[in-house]
């Protein structure tokens, strides 16, 4: 590798090098200790130890160059290399290249300033197609190299960064480097010999956390398969574990959650992430989350600065963050002010105070932003003008309320399709207006204290809107949160919950969406549309809006619209019972835009198939009952009880558990606040029924105290009428239990656990993400091999380990391929034992590492025709259940199994010619020949009767599941008898004669190797002479050549010390004559009855083989296999 070339002293350096070769102007040195018996003594181990610590380029290779010019002490180094090859390329290149041209120069400057200005040429040469796009490239690429030579990972394997610390070994520390690149965290220490290395894939990782104790001041812990990893003493800890927590759940959820990662497409290609792209990616994620702005925007850049606060006649210190369509501020000083910018709003920007660094900004609402101490404020001027021109182009142009009325304008008619059968829709339109306000609207005249009460309310927002400004750019200070904390009216609600959500935004962006997909899903049937219509009737309903077809139309349509648009989520429990209450305060099209909200970015991965966001919210929640109810968690046994107790909480933002009226009040601070609004009010809860909880005996009794709790919750101010509010439909029996009103519940909740902030939440979902995605994947472990281990002979433990390197093999080819086929196939909503398969390829890998006649010289064919016959749903893929049971065949069954399972081999469908296009590889096949022999289509009487039960087998995890005939494969199976040997198919001739090659292979450096060679021969002849007799006696009249040379002529056994080779000539010649004759056939009885005859044949196959072995090397070999493949 050519280095940026780096002034050396050579009196300095000749204690730790060597000097190999040297001419005029160049010398290659080698690294003392390096290369030598016994590692060069105590200088060797020193430097070695030097190397490992220090952050030199030494550390990387143990072979340099330096250029050197007569007369002068000075040297410059200029390439080094990790081998000798390496090295002596790089000296061949300077003396064939090089070296005639210095000889033209005068000075010895000019021969210096050619020599750098020609190794930079090479160096910018070289970086063009590399990975290499780091602040400093030169040192990342020596870390590059140092990385490479110590683990051996794959040349794809794309190094992020890496960071000097120590890794404790016990109670000792060992200094050395921590490398972080995209599928691993590993791990490189030499000290005085001992070398130190770890290699932990990110998808194997349970526990991300920073932690402290008394030797450790500040660490990072990882878990991993139940083993605990700290390092320690890092430069920058909290870059370092914000990188590593990134890699880990860019990992988890590109493995083992497909749904989310598909829709990000910022880090689709694993070879193209880099440190600075996961820092700007993790920005922008934080930027759109906290100003609740569409998925799409990018952070593009921050400004320290000022606020002018008009209302409050002060200036407010914070950030203003720019992204593509949004000029965002956040204040850092306690204010709690934000504001929301859209570009779409801005009408001029202009140099407010040239001395101040001004910049004034100019919306449509008539509002002027002042912005001071701006940096570079005058070109921020200028970027911001040129995007207000693009944002107001015709295209851009676009206006919430002209999205509502094109909604309006264009209605659509919506069938609900043939699965709706008997169902009348009798509203066809999109609905303009909130079911509320359709079946109680409020009477003006007849005003009663709760309505005056709600007229107030109405007048203090009213009063915010005159301070602070009306729309999406208003400014939201904690005067807001108050009057939210307090219940928003109802009149304002659906336009309030449509601002702070950030739909409003969404829907502004996309007019005419809501109508053309209504139009769009019109009549669609799929499974996600059956699970709608059986649950539209359960939606309030209590309330008379869901009791009518007006609001049952409008909830069908919304679902269905929102299924379409995001099949992947499709529809999920719970969706309804929200979208309910956003339909009664907001119009159609505002209520679906509010679903999207919630469902993409304000509780992402909620209502997906796994529900992985709202058992990480969750295990949040139990983490922040320990520290704030510690009490409460010393009293329960099982903190899982929280976790069951809690999830309706989470999926319906508890609406479901407590009444209407004062649900809504809820779910106005959860549009405010996020989800940090229902943690709060769920410690809160707790907290209420702490005595009540800490008497309790058991998880039924406690429940039962939160149901009366929560039976016992109203909303005193309510408007609602008396009809429509559940709380006030309480029996008489429950009127004992005291009565909680939900504002005060609210209040009480923001001003004891208030100070749990936005990032802190955000921090607590990252690190429960793995342990949450790590136990769901524990929970696939135990079916499977509950499954798996009825069928099989292996004790549990090596099943384990079995079933934990065939999902590695998994994860193994998903590392490097975008487009892996498993990665594709891999669905969570499949049943257990399908959401991992692997390929041909890289069943190859684990036979060849685990199979006990992997020594073989055709394993490659075997490992292909064992792959045809589990591949039974010729999809290309198989499970682990049928791994295991072929292993299982040749560890623990018979020799009749085993034998079975070699004769099964060599007929189709399984068998099929294979035939290398290299023929200097021998038996070995290419990747790209074994995927294409896998796929090769090969009929057999077998698959022709069961050509039809494939057709008609329900397809997974594609459309509408057809759940008879799941119900109806399963019986199938149950009933399924076992295998007659007399219902396999004959074997003929030429598959006889592979069958016969395997046995050669199989018996090749086998202690009774040469015994094994005759009795095949016997076998061989014997079968050919029943075949003979039974032909001649079918048609005695009818001439046949007689195969008597072949039988009668003793076969060529191999003597001691001759090779494999010759085995596999004579049987060519055997094969060649039989060739010669009519087509033979041979049934599986002929052969286990000749075979049974020879006991060493029996010996052979009944001899047992260590799994375990087996198992431990396969460990150790795996990646290694894989970066050889």
């Amino acid at each position: 590798m050519w280095l940026k070339p780096e002034e050396v002293l050579l009196k300095n350096a000749l204690k730790l090098w060597v000097q190999e070769r040297s001419n005029q102007y160049f010398v290659l040195q080698r690294r003392r200790g390096y290369g030598e018996e016994g590692g060069g003594g105590l200088a060797g181990l020193l430097v070695g130890t030097l190397d490992a610590v220090l952050d030199s380029t030494s550390k990387v290779a143990p072979f340099r160059i330096l250029h050197q010019t007569p007369d002068s002490q000075v040297y410059w180094s200029i390439a080094c290399g990790s081998s000798r090859e390496e090295i002596t390329e790089h000296w061949d290149w300077l003396e064939q290249n090089v070296m005639k041209t210095l000889s033209v120069f005068d000075s010895n400057e000019d021969i210096t300033s050619f020599v750098q200005g020609k190794i930079r040429g090479l160096i910018a040469e070289e970086g063009k197609g590399s990975f290499v796009k780091e602040e400093d490239p030169e040192k990342f690429r020596e870390g590059l190299m140092k990385f490479e030579r110590c683990f051996g990972l794959p040349e794809q394997e794309k190094l992020v960064t890496y960071y000097s610390c120590s890794y404790w070994k016990g109670r000792v520390p060992c200094q050395g480097w921590l490398y972080l690149s995209t599928n691993f965290l590993s791990f490189y220490s030499f000290l005085l010999g001992a070398e130190v290395k770890l290699i932990i894939s990110w998808d194997e990782i349970s526990k991300l956390e920073k932690t402290s104790n008394v030797i450790l001041t500040e660490n990072i812990h990882v878990c991993s398969r139940g083993e605990d990893h700290y390092f320690s003493m890092f430069l920058h800890i909290s870059e370092t574990f914000l990188l590593m927590e990134q890699l880990a759940n860019y990992a988890v959820r590109r493995l083992f959650d497909k749904e989310t990662f598909e829709n990000d497409l910022v880090l689709h290609d694993p070879l193209q992430i880099t440190k600075r792209g996961l820092e700007s990616h993790a920005h922008s994620e934080q930027f759109s989350a906290f100003f609740r702005l569409p998925k799409e925007e990018t952070l593009k850049e921050v400004h320290e600065c000022f606020l002018w606060v008009p209302f409050s006649h002060y200036s407010t210190h914070g950030k203003m963050c720019i992204s593509e369509n949004y000029i965002c501020f956040a204040s850092q000083d306690g204010s709690l002010c934000s504001v929301i910018i859209p570009l779409r709003e801005v009408t001029g920007v202009d140099k407010a105070d040239p001395a101040n660094r001004g910049v004034s900004i100019s919306t449509k609402g008539k509002t002027a932003f002042r912005f001071t101490e701006v940096r570079d404020f005058e070109q921020l001027v200028g970027k911001l003008r040129m995007k207000c021109n693009a944002a107001s182009s015709p295209q851009h142009i676009v206006n919430t309320e002209v999205a509502l009325g094109s909604a309006s304008e264009s209605p659509k008619d919506f069938d609900v399709g043939p699965s709706k059968m008997g169902q009348k829709d009798n509203s066809k339109t999109v609905s303009t207006e909130a079911l509320m306000t359709v079946y109680h609207p409020q009477d003006a005249e007849n005003l009663d204290s709760k309505m005056l009460k709600e007229k107030m309310k109405e007048q203090s927002w009213n009063i915010l809107f005159v301070e602070r400004g009306h729309g999406v750019s208003m400014f939201r200070t904690k005067k807001t949160r108050d009057l939210v904390v307090r219940g928003i009216p109802e009149a304002l609600r659906g336009e309030l919950w449509l601002l702070f959500s950030g739909a409003v935004n969404d829907m502004a962006s996309n007019p005419g969406y809501y109508t053309e997909l209504v139009e769009k899903s019109l009549g669609t049937c799929t499974l996600a549309t059956d699970e709608i219509e059986r649950d539209l009737r359960r939606s309030l309903p209590e309330h008379p809006a869901f009791q009518s077809d007006t609001g049952i139309s409008a909830l069908r349509r919304v679902l269905t619209a929102y299924a379409y648009r995001n099949p992947q989520i499709g529809y999920c429990q719970a969706m309804n019972i929200l979208t309910s209450v956003l339909l009664l305060y907001a119009k159609e099209e505002e209520a679906f835009w509010l679903l999207v909200a919630v469902c993409e970015r304000m509780l992402p991965d909620y209502f997906n198939r796994r529900i992985i966001g709202a058992l990480v919210d969750q295990a949040v929640f139990e983490e922040l009952i320990r520290v704030h109810l510690p009490q409460l968690t010393d009293h329960m046994t099982d903190m899982t009880f929280f976790s069951s107790v809690s999830l309706s909480w989470f999926l319906t933002l508890f609406i479901s558990v407590l009444p209407i009226e004062s649900a809504v009040n809820v779910v106005d601070c959860f549009f405010y606040d996020g989800i940090k609004a229902i943690l709060q009010l769920g410690l809160a809860v707790l907290e209420y029924n702490m005595e009540k909880l800490l008497t309790c005996k058991d998880d039924a009794e406690a429940v039962t105290v939160l149901n009366r709790f929560f039976d016992s919750v109203t909303n005193k101010d309510s408007p609602l009428p008396p009809a429509v509010q559940q709380g006030s439909n309480l029996s008489y029996t429950k009127s004992d239990h005291p009565k909680v009103d939900i504002t005060d519940l609210i209040r009480e909740s923001n001003e004891r656990y208030g100070d749990i902030r936005y990032e802190d939440v955000q921090s607590l979902r990252c690190r429960n993400r793995l342990y949450v995605i790590q136990a769901l994947e524990a929970t696939t472990k135990q079916n499977v091999l509950r499954v798996v281990s009825q069928d099989v002979k292996f004790s549990p433990s090596d099943l384990e380990e079995l079933y934990e390197l065939f999902k590695r093999e998994h994860f193994l080819s998903c590392y490097w391929n975008v487009n892996s086929p498993v990665l594709q196939h891999h669905d969570a909503s499949l049943p257990y034992l399908d959401q991992y398969r692997i390929d041909c390829q890289q069943f190859r890998v684990l036979c060849h590492l685990l199979s006990p006649w992997s020594h073989c010289a055709n394993r490659d064919s075997l490992a292909l025709w064992t792959f045809r016959l589990m591949d039974e749903s010729s999809d290309g893929l198989i499970n682990f259940k049928q791994f295991a049971c072929i292993l299982d065949i040749m560890y623990n069954r018979s020799f009749t199994d085993k034998l079975k399972l070699l004769f099964k081999l060599h007929i189709p469908p399984a068998f099929t010619e294979v035939e290398s296009l290299s023929p200097s590889k021998g038996g070995d096949l290419s990747k790209e020949e074994l995927i294409h022999f896998s796929q090769l289509s090969v009929s057999s009487i077998e698959d022709t009767l069961e050509s039809d039960s494939l057709k008609s087998s329900p397809e997974k995890g594609k459309g509408k599941v057809d759940i008879q005939a799941y119900l109806k494969q399963w019986q199938d199976e149950l009933l399924k008898k076992e295998e007659n040997i007399k219902d396999l198919p004959r074997m003929n001739q030429s598959q006889f004669i592979q069958f016969s090659k395997t046995l050669y292979n199989l018996f090749h450096g086998d202690p009774e190797e040469e015994l094994l060679y005759r009795a095949i021969a016997v076998v061989t002849s014997l079968l050919l002479k029943m075949e003979e007799a039974v032909r001649r006696l079918q048609s005695p009249t009818s001439p046949v050549k007689s195969p008597v040379a072949v039988m009668e002529v003793p076969a060529e056994i191999p003597r001691e010390g001759q090779d494999e080779g010759s085995s596999e000539q004579t049987e060519g010649r055997r094969g060649q004559s039989l060739r010669g004759n009519h087509e033979w056939s041979f049934a599986f009885e002929q052969i286990l009855a000749s075979l049974l005859n020879e006991p060493a044949f029996v010996r052979f196959f009944e001899k047992p083989h260590d799994i375990k072995a087996k198992i431990e090397s396969a460990k150790n070999l795996q990646l290694k296999a894989r970066t050889r493949m």
